[in-house]
C-alpha cells in the first residue's frame, strides 16, 4: 500500500508541471542501430546485424532530464559537450522534449555518446565515444558558475554521476553547499565509490554495487551490507540514503530506520535507465514535498514500468499515473473535474489505450432511467465521463424552477456511481465546446434523438468516432417524478 496516493497523485496530475528541476552531470547522446539477425558471419563467429533503421536520444544526465520532462516538470540540464555534431543532435532532442540546456564546451573533448546495436530486442554491442581525462580547471569554473546562476526558482536538483569527470568533489561540494543555502533538495546518482564527494546531499541513490563498493561489503550479502550502510547518512550529513537493490526493490535508511518497498513484477527487457527514472521520480517527489516513504514506493512503480521497454526509455506520466490508478478506488470527489483537469485525465486514459465515452444531460433527480443509461453508456468504452448541464443552463431548458438539485449535488450524486469515471459541469447550451476539446471516441444520448440531432455527432463521426443512442426506460423522466411528487403532495 503506497503511503498517502491520493495526494502523491493529485501531485503527479496536477502539480508537477509547475515544478522546476535542474540536472547536472555527465550529458551523452545514446545512438542506437536497429536490426535483425538471420545469420552469423562468415568472417568470424558474430551475428550479422541487418540495419533497418537508427535513432538518437538524449543519455546520462540528460536521460535523467527526459524523464522529469516526460513526468511533466520544466527541467534545465547542464554538463560539458564537445561543440561537435552530437552536441548539436543532443540540443535538437532536448529542446524538442521542452528541455533548456546549457552546455559548457570543452575543447578537446567530444560529445559522449554510446552506440548501441540491437538485433531484433537484444543488444549485440556498444561503442562508447568518450575522452575521461579532467578538463582545465577553467571549464570546471565555468560549469559552476553556470549552475550557480540557474538555483535561484529551483524545486529540487539532481547531480547525476556517471564517473565521466563533470562532477569532481569540488563541483559538487559547490553546488550542494548553495542550494543547501536555498533549501532546494539535492540528489545524487553516485558512481565514485568515494561518497564523501557528495556530502551534505538530502539523499545519495547508489545501486546495489556502488553501495557495497562504498562501504566496502559483499553484494550478495543483502543484510550485511544494509547493515553497514545505515550509519551513512549521520557520516556523510545526508537525510537519508536511498539504495535501488534491483529485484529486491528500494532501500531508504535512516540511522537506525529501514524502509524497504519491494519491486514491482514486470518482464524485464532491458534495465538501461532504470536508475534515472528512481531518481527523476524521487526528485520531483521531493520537490513536492511528499514523505520519503511515498517517493521510493513511487520510484519503484515507476521503473517496473521503465524495465519493460528497450532502449533507455524514459517513463511517461500517463503511464506512472495507469500503473497507480488499479491501487486506488476513486473517492467520488476525486471524480468531480474542472474541463483542464479533465483534459488532463483523458490523455492519461487514451495514452494508456482506454476508449473514451461521454454522455450529457440535465441528470436532475437521478432515476432509473439514468442509470440504465449510464450502464450501457459505460459498456461503449473503457472510461466514460458524464457532462451535466449547470443550474443557469438547465434553468435555460427547462424553466425557472428547475433544476430540483443543484450542480453540486448531481454532480457528487454522479461521480458515486461505479460505471463513472469523470463528472464535469458545462455553462454552455450544449456540450460541442467539451466534446471538441476531448474529442471521445463514442457520445451517448437517451431518448428520441437520432444521429442527426445530437450535439457533436458530426465533429465526433470526423474523427472516426461513433454515436450512440439508448432508448429511454419508459415511464421514468424527472418531469414524471416531480408531477407524481406534486400529486400525492396534492392528495395529503
Amino acid at each position: 500500500m503506497i503511503e498517502l496516493l491520493h495526494e502523491a497523485m493529485n501531485e503527479i496530475e496536477h502539480e508537477w508541471a509547475a515544478k522546476r528541476l535542474l540536472v547536472v552531470g555527465d550529458l551523452m547522446l545514446d545512438k542506437y542501430i536497429w536490426g535483425e539477425v538471420a545469420r552469423i558471419s562468415p568472417e568470424a563467429p558474430v551475428p550479422v546485424v541487418r540495419a533497418i533503421r537508427q535513432s538518437e536520444q538524449p543519455g546520462g544526465a540528460a536521460n535523467v532530464a527526459m524523464n522529469l520532462a516526460r513526468l511533466g516538470a520544466q527541467v534545465v540540464v547542464a554538463g560539458f559537450t564537445g561543440g561537435d555534431e552530437n552536441q548539436q543532435l543532443l540540443d535538437a532532442a532536448l529542446r524538442a522534449n521542452g528541455i533548456l540546456p546549457e552546455f559548457v564546451i570543452s575543447e578537446g573533448f567530444p560529445t559522449i555518446s554510446k552506440l548501441r546495436i540491437l538485433g531484433g530486442s537484444q543488444q549485440m554491442l556498444r561503442l562508447d565515444s568518450e575522452r575521461l581525462e579532467a578538463r582545465t580547471q577553467g571549464d570546471y569554473e565555468c560549469l559552476i558558475e553556470r549552475v550557480l546562476k540557474l538555483l535561484p526558482g529551483c524545486h529540487a536538483v539532481v547531480l547525476s554521476d556517471y564517473a565521466k569527470g563533470a562532477l569532481t568533489p569540488e563541483v559538487c561540494q559547490q553546488l550542494i553547499q548553495a542550494a543547501r543555502r536555498l533549501e532546494i533538495p539535492v540528489l545524487v546518482d553516485p558512481k565514485s565509490a568515494d561518497f564523501s564527494r557528495y556530502r551534505g546531499a538530502t539523499t545519495i541513490c547508489p545501486n546495489r554495487s556502488e553501495l557495497a563498493a562504498a562501504v566496502r561489503e559483499n553484494a550478495h550479502d543483502l543484510e550485511a551490507l544494509l547493515a553497514a550502510a545505515e550509519s551513512l547518512p549521520s557520516v556523510l550529513d545526508i537525510e537519508f540514503l536511498t539504495a535501488t537493490l534491483g529485484e529486491k526493490g528500494i532501500a531508504l535508511l535512516r540511522p537506525g530506520s529501514l524502509f524497504l518497498a519491494p519491486a514491482v513484477a514486470r518482464q524485464v527487457f532491458d534495465v538501461s535507465g532504470a536508475g534515472d527514472t528512481v531518481i527523476a521520480v524521487l526528485a520531483l517527489c521531493l520537490a513536492s514535498r511528499l514523505t520519503p516513504e511515498t517517493a521510493v514506493q513511487l520510484a519503484n512503480v515507476a521503473a517496473g514500468i521503465v524495465v519493460g521497454k528497450a532502449g533507455t526509455a524514459p517513463v511517461e506520466k500517463h503511464e506512472l499515473l495507469a500503473a497507480l490508478a488499479p491501487r486506488i478506488e476513486f473517492r467520488a470527489e476525486d471524480k468531480i473535474l474542472t474541463r483542464t483537469a479533465l483534459a488532463s485525465r483523458v490523455a492519461q486514459w487514451k495514452g494508456n489505450g482506454d476508449r473514451v465515452v461521454l454522455a450529457n444531460g440535465c441528470f436532475d433527480l437521478l432515476h432509473i432511467g439514468h442509470i440504465t443509461l449510464l450502464e450501457q453508456a459505460r459498456r461503449f468504452g473503457d472510461r466514460l465521463i458524464v457532462a451535466i448541464n449547470c443550474d443557469a443552463s438547465v434553468r435555460a431548458l427547462k424553466g425557472p424552477s428547475r433544476p430540483m438539485v443543484g450542480e453540486r449535488e448531481r454532480a457528487r450524486v454522479l461521480a458515486a456511481l461505479a460505471a463513472v469515471d469523470a463528472v464535469v459541469v458545462f455553462a454552455e447550451p450544449t456540450p460541442l465546446e467539451l466534446i471538441v476539446a476531448i474529442r471521445p471516441e463514442v457520445i451517448v444520448k437517451g431518448g428520441d434523438y437520432d444521429a442527426d440531432t445530437v450535439a457533436g455527432a458530426r465533429e465526433v463521426q470526423s474523427w472516426g468516432g461513433q454515436v450512440k443512442i439508448v432508448p429511454m426506460v419508459e415511464g421514468c423522466s424527472t418531469t414524471r417524478l416531480i408531477e407524481k411528487g406534486a400529486d400525492q403532495f396534492a392528495w395529503v
